[in-house]
């Protein structure tokens, strides 16, 4: 119904394939053959209209290919922008991002059909009127800033054929004139905006306050919502029309009707709106902006150029200037920078005059003071807050790659690392040299036991305690390389648990070391004359003894019916270890008690021992253990009563048979004297000496 003669439109041959893989043939409709077709945009990808043929605003001859006649060929940038750099989320701050590297001008480009400009905006503190409608803010720490004008005599439809295309280049669709309008203002200048049907403003307000329990609103998508205390909401005299930030309601939207429009303009705390965002399971371009943080400062420009395309596309006139209503107007934000200090952290000297010039292309307002730059921060950039930052920006415009690749003298900082840093970095030496990787996971987890912290505002049901323990994590690591029939897996952590010890005082936090190990002992190899044994509870007895050795100094192993404690010369270090499967063996081990104040408190300097001149003597001691009699006990003894000549004592064998009753347990115990030979005759009476105390107290005799 659309088609109408002397209007060009797309024509697709027979043969001619179609976006979504349809390929053209000759074919009848109603009787007729037909040699093709006439496209709409949904046909040709070009959109989602289906009701008619797309007409072509175009002065190029029938038969020109349609990409050539219509500027589709294009060159899309895709950016993934951090959280830190909202300001990369419009074109204009990329378009600051380029100028500053490649030394051009940045400029808005003129708006067709543009009028002059406006009448001056109003400011007001918390409440004004503009086209006959009372602006308020009762939620200022949702909203610290709301603007507002009105345009009357527009008329609502298509966007004019320029504005379409910049719409689809970036991807968008086209809706009409006044909200391509709104939309082309949010990918140019980060600001998002929304239009209100003045004529469905009920009461003749604008009010921003907080959501009560209890209410609801239809939001744009035709879905109702049920709202939430503490949700940012815009109001007018009845009831909300939109969620504040997020989406518009139904009620006040702008139709084919619609004369006259209320253009909103605002500033929404992001923290508010990432929780409005999960809480209502809806994302928008709006939200996505607002939640990382939109420039407050530039309100003013966006409103003005927005009403200046309205005017331009739509028609109509701004009787009135717009009113801004700010309670707390933002301040910017200064910086000193010293030139000695870019050089210390650079490595390079980098002229004061230079520093100004890379800045001042960043959009920075940079004034000699002394001996220090003073730099004003521009409002879009909320990343800069210190010296560093500054620094930071010389850097990277001036180019990594003029910085020298070879090592330059450097001076250690004055300020000691942290005590516990140092612990860390010994035990990481001792388990990686067991031929352990080290495992970074996530502290955020499900609740593990009742002492575990719940965090107010969870990412997902799955991670929303602070974990108590690091084993659960690595065990589950491992069951994840079993599920992928990995079955050699050696992980240890040094990470932070919390634990909560008052519902209303902050998780206490500890550090500990977890070690899993499962698999094969030693990675197989085709030197090996078999293959190799798995781990068993001895080997993670042994990497226990070694991390905890690292940790606390050389000291004894005393099994306990919670785990092992090691009593070193620093302090104890206690811990745990269990089975994870049964059926596929796998043990893990976790220690407790690496408080800085327990054990780094009481760390000694590193002393020098000469290698010993004097040959040693030594004595295998089998002993026949009662049931239920602990090894750690007995060795308590040994150290006890060898005298200072013993110089190390360990176990090497244990036996358990018919010929014994209990077990049998044999140490070797190391003689030595640092000065002279020692004699066979004064080994054999410090063995003596520790026999006779053994029967005395554990009924203990040598095998």
């Amino acid at each position: 119904p659309n088609v109408q003669a002397g209007v060009k439109y797309p024509y697709a041959p027979v043969g001619a394939t179609l976006p979504g893989g349809i390929q053209l043939s000759a074919r009848k409709i109603r009787g007729v053959l037909s040699h093709g077709m006439l496209c709409s945009p949904r046909e040709l990808g070009l959109g989602a209209d289906h009701e008619g043929i797309m007409e072509l605003l175009v002065e190029a001859p029938a038969g020109t290919p349609l990409v050539e006649a219509v500027p589709l060929v294009d060159v899309r940038l895709e950016l993934e922008i951090t959280a830190n750099r909202p300001d990369l989320l419009g074109h204009r701050g990329v378009a600051r991002e380029l100028g500053a590297a490649l030394g051009c001008p940045v400029k808005l480009p003129a708006i067709p059909g543009a009028p002059d400009d406006g009448p001056p905006m109003r400011q007001v503190e918390h409440e004004g009127t503009v086209g006959g409608v009372t602006v308020r803010i009762d939620d200022t720490e949702g909203c610290p800033r709301y603007m507002a004008a009105v345009v009357r005599g527009i008329t609502v439809g298509p966007s004019p054929a320029w504005l379409q295309a910049r719409l689809r280049a970036i991807g968008a669709r086209p809706i009409n004139n006044v909200v391509d309008a709104t939309n082309y203002i949010l990918f140019e200048l980060n600001q998002p905006m929304h239009a209100f049907d003045l004529a469905r403003v009920r009461g003749n307000a604008i009010i921003i306050r907080a959501a009560e329990p209890g209410e609801a609103l239809e939001t744009l998508d035709g879905e109702k919502r049920e709202l939430a205390a503490g949700m940012t909401m815009i109001c007018d005299g009845e009831g909300p029309t939109a969620v504040g930030g997020v989406m518009g309601g139904a009620w006040s939207e702008v139709s084919d009707g619609t004369t006259d429009i209320l253009l909103e303009c605002a500033h929404f705390d992001p923290k508010r709106i990432r929780a409005t965002r999960q809480a209502l399971k809806m994302s928008t371009d709006a939200s996505y902006r607002f939640e990382r943080g939109t420039d407050p400062q530039a309100m003013p420009d966006a409103l003005r150029r927005a009403v200046a395309l309205i005017r331009a596309v739509a028609g109509g006139e701004e009787p009135e200037g717009a009113i801004d209503v700010c309670p707390a107007p933002v301040r910017a934000q200064s910086v000193f920078v010293r030139p000695e200090r870019v050089e210390r952290l650079l490595g390079v000297a980098v002229e004061s005059d230079e520093i100004q010039s890379l800045l001042v292309r960043l959009g920075f307002a940079v004034a000699p003071k002394d001996e220090r730059l003073h730099v004003q921060i521009p409002s879009w950039r909320p990343d800069v807050t210190r010296e560093v930052d500054l620094i930071e920006e010389v850097a990277r415009l001036r180019g990594y790659d003029a910085f020298p690749v070879e090592p330059r003298p450097f001076r250690a900082s004055s300020v000691p690392d942290d005590p516990i840093e140092p612990l860390k970095a010994g035990l990481r030496a001792v388990l990686t040299g067991a031929g352990l990787h080290e495992a970074r996971l996530s502290p955020l987890t499900p609740a593990q036991d009742e002492s575990a912290t719940a965090l107010a505002n969870p990412l997902s049901a799955e991670e929303g305690f602070l974990r108590t323990a690091l084993l659960p994590g690595l065990v589950a690591a491992v069951e994840r390389n079993w599920n992928v029939s990995t079955r050699d897996v050696r992980l240890f952590e040094i990470g932070t648990v919390f634990r909560r010890t008052d519902a209303d005082a902050l998780p206490e936090e500890r550090v500990r070391v977890g070690a899993v190990v499962t698999g094969a002992r030693t990675p197989g190899h085709w030197t090996a004359a078999g293959k190799s044994d798995d781990y068993d509870r001895w080997d993670i007895r042994s990497l226990f003894a070694a991390v905890a050795e690292a940790a606390a100094g050389a000291g004894t192993l005393v099994e306990t019916e919670q785990g092992w404690e090691w009593c070193g010369a620093d302090g104890a270090v206690r811990g745990t270890a269990r089975g994870v499967d049964a059926d596929r063996p796998a043990w893990a081990a976790e220690l407790y008690g690496l408080e800085v104040d327990v054990v780094v408190g009481a760390r000694h300097h590193v002393q020098y021992e000469a290698l010993p001149t004097t040959p040693a003597v030594e004595r295998d001691l089998a002993l026949v253990l009662a049931p239920g009699l602990r090894a750690g006990d007995v060795e308590a003894v040994i150290r006890e009563t060898s005298g200072a000549l013993l110089e190390e004592c360990c176990i090497f064998d244990e036996y358990r048979g018919s010929e014994v009753d209990g077990r049998s347990v044999a140490w070797r115990l190391t003689f030595r004297s640092p000065g002279r030979t020692l004699r066979e005759d004064e080994a054999d009476a410090a063995v003596n000496r520790v026999l006779q105390v053994l029967k005395e107290r554990f009924d203990v005799v040598r095998r």
